[in-house]
């Protein structure tokens, strides 16, 4: 990549920042700027201040709108509309590589209105004005007057190291080092920097001083300009770090992106967790913690968490440490998932005791380790915290400093309830997820290009289908992927899963009377949650997806839903059996059922709901070009000789007129092989575990055909 493609945004930022010094007195003009903007270009604008009520805003800010995490195109739209209202000269960049971005849910360099001083917004200010002023002459004078304005704006509640950094690294990287945590690791610990400067850098502090930031930038200037770096300056240091830091994180885990337990999530899409916290013995830290936007946990006794690799090694030092006779086995559990497993952007809900919620924050930072606390909270998050007050806990009995509660949803739920009617409640950012596409479908699902348009045009037109076909021909595995290409996204915020069983009812699905402490409370379903949820996004489509539909009683679950999920009836407004309310399923909800035809166990699908349905049928995909040259690739006799007795085998299924092809051995099972995982354990396996108890299913009164066929499996893979 050349120099100009590399940093080609940098020419625009630095015109910008010499705009914006003409609104510090006129910022009611710049807000109806920021206003006009979103009107322009059609995005919805992030919430800026309480309610979204601007009274006041700073340039830093200003740059964060699209400086946070999006879409190029989305990017570049609002840089053109700010080229045309600023009267900009500067060519509005198309690439961004190099350019470091703010975490979305804590783009704003101010607390809202409730939590900032009166002087907030003017510090940010002055440290703006005053680092365009540096940037000219550099004097003592000159970085003095930074140096007040950093260290002011730096330590007001969230902001850090990354956030103003970035800030002056956005509007002068050629004069100012973008410290993030990033290039901090990239600094401090990758090796790309010489030992010798290292050890002459200060050490990181959690919020460090102008004056720390301003020795790390001169000592790594000098380095940089001399003949031992490759590297000449801050923009390039930055971009190294960013490419360095992808390129290891790779060789460390592959892909694979951690996704939490959702039953949706790809290994490229992250997933927003729910945590319960206690701030301290008792909540006793909580004041501190919110006036300080951080959230912190003890175990500061056994040093930086991120030298620990196992959770086991945690507790074994808890143990030399702290005392030898206890197992510290929770304890190790918190601290590992409190350094390792909490990600930016998930939700922490304080309690106080077993029975009070006292706030809600969002995580906004890395974790840290801050040396000069003088107390046992020395592992610290920062966190933009939303909420303070005093609510009755709706839901679980939590006695554990730090709980992931992602997979109690209807806890989630009702604790999110909780801040719905609240005037303060700030919403959370856009998240951005991976594209995907019809070709990406096609990649990685066995099915012609055909048989995808149909299905997709079938559930266009029909709105409901069910998906059916023989064990193991991925239809799970389809459902997602086809819900993901019809939205062009893996958004997995508008993809839900839910799995029928003979116990599943009404109440779980649209509503109904559940036991609390206060005796029997009206609690809504998963499916009417969804429709609301779709309801207020009218402009997306919405997909949930319904695992062994046919294990269900379909006519108690769907009740009177019968009627309002014909695609005609898409709209119209029904009384709830439960509630005097009226509800409708949005036009943009599409229902996919999965179903497998060889379960012989069920009964047929309820006439009433069959028609209300179309049906797809999924066959095993041996004949696909794509499987038969994911089979090639592999280069494994023995694979192909068993796929060859499989297909023989599907043949004799198909023929065998009390199965059928509903009955026929998928795909799926020879789907996770790898050159260099296949060897005869693996092959035997799914002969032997997989195959042949299937057979003896099927053929249950017909041994001897069980029989001949497990000698020809075994045979093939011999």
């Amino acid at each position: 990549m050349d120099i100009q493609n590399k940093f080609g945004w940098v020419p625009f930022y630095k015109e910008f920042a010499l705009k914006l010094q003409d609104y510090k007195n006129k910022r009611s003009v710049l807000i109806k700027k920021v206003k006009k903007i979103y009107d322009i270009t059609g995005i919805s604008m992030p919430t800026l201040d309480k309610n979204n009520k601007i009274v006041d805003i700073d340039p830093f800010t200003v740059f964060g709108l699209f400086s946070r995490k999006m879409r190029d195109d989305n990017r570049i739209k609002l840089l053109k509309a700010i080229e045309k209202l600023f009267e900009l000269t500067t060519e509005v960049p198309n690439r961004f590589e190099s350019l470091p971005v703010i975490t979305p849910q804590n783009a704003t360099f101010y607390s809202f209105i409730d939590y900032r001083e009166d002087s907030d917004i003017d510090d940010l200010w002055e440290l703006f004005i005053s680092a365009l002023e540096f940037t000219k002459s550099q004097t003592a004078r000159d970085k003095k007057n930074v140096s007040h304005y950093f260290d002011l704006t730096i330590n007001k509640r969230g902001n850090g190291n990354s956030k103003i950094t970035m800030g002056l690294f956005w509007i002068a990287p050629d004069s100012f080092l973008n410290f993030d945590n990033r290039n901090q690791w990239y600094i401090y610990e990758s090796g790309k920097i010489p030992e010798d400067i290292v050890e002459s850098l200060p050490e990181v502090e959690a919020k460090i001083s102008a004056k720390n930031y301003f020795k790390i930038a001169d000592i790594l200037r000098k380095y940089l300009q001399s003949n031992r770096s490759e590297l000449k300056d801050f923009k390039e240091l930055s971009f190294d770090a960013w490419e360095y830091s992808e390129q290891v994180n790779k060789e460390l885990y592959g892909d694979e992106i951690s996704a939490g337990n959702s039953a949706l999530a790809d290994e490229d899409v992250d997933t927003k967790h729910y945590w319960v916290y206690a701030p301290g013995e008792a909540s006793s830290m909580w004041d501190e913690f919110y006036n300080s936007g951080i959230m912190a946990i003890g175990w500061g006794e056994i040093g930086d968490l991120r030298e620990f690799k196992t959770k086991n090694e945690m507790k074994e030092k808890m143990k030399e440490t702290i005392d030898k006779g206890l197992s510290y086995k929770n304890s190790a559990h918190a601290t590992w998932q409190f350094a390792n497993e909490m990600k930016i952007g998930d939700i922490i809900f304080v309690k106080k005791g077993k029975n009070q919620i006292v706030g809600r924050g969002i995580v906004n930072s890395e974790y840290e380790f801050d040396a000069s606390r003088e107390d046992k909270y020395k592992n610290i998050r920062q966190v933009n915290w939303t909420h303070k007050g005093e609510w009755l806990n709706p839901g679980l009995s939590i006695v554990k400093t730090l709980t992931d509660i992602t997979d109690y949803t209807d806890y989630v739920q009702r604790l999110e309830s909780l801040f719905e009617d609240q005037d303060d409640i700030i919403e959370e950012e856009e998240k951005y997820y991976p594209e995907y596409t019809k070709e990406d479908f096609l990649s990685e699902v066995f099915m012609s290009e055909k048989e995808y348009d149909d299905l997709c045009n079938i559930l266009r037109i029909k709105k409901n289908i069910v998906l059916q076909g023989a064990p193991g021909v991925g239809k799970t595995y389809i459902a997602k992927r086809l819900a993901y290409s019809m939205m062009g996204t893996k958004d997995i915020e508008r993809v839900m899963f839910v799995q029928f069983h003979q116990s599943y009812s009404y109440e779980d699905f649209i509503m109904g009377f559940r036991p609390d402490s206060a005796g029997f409370k009206l609690q809504k379903g998963s499916f009417y949650n969804f429709c609301k949820k779709a309801e207020i996004d009218g402009e997306n489509d919405y997909f949930f997806i319904i695992d062994e539909i046919n294990r269900g009683n379909l006519s108690k679950i769907f009740g009177e839903l019968f009627m309002l999920i014909e695609n005609d009836k898409r709209g119209i407004s029904l009384q709830l059996l439960y509630s005097d309310e009226k509800f409708a399923v949005p036009k943009n909800v599409y229902i996919i059922g999965m179903m497998n035809t060889a379960d012989r166990s069920l009964a047929m699908l309820d006439y009433a709901l069959r028609r209300r349905f179309a049906f797809f049928e999924i066959k095993p995909g041996f004949a696909t070009d794509g499987f038969k040259q994911y089979i090639k690739d592999l280069e494994n006799e023995k694979v192909e000789s068993l796929i060859q007795c499989i297909e023989e085998l599907n043949n004799d299924i198909s023929l065998d007129e009390s199965l059928g092809d509903g009955f026929c051995i998928g795909h799926s099972y020879f789907c996770n092989l790898t050159s260099d995982s296949i060897n005869d354990i693996v092959l035997s396996g799914i002969v032997e575990y997989e195959i042949i108890p299937l057979l003896k299913e099927y053929w249950f009164d017909e041994p001897s055909k069980v029989k001949n066929w497990s000698i020809d499996l075994r045979s093939a893979i011999k």
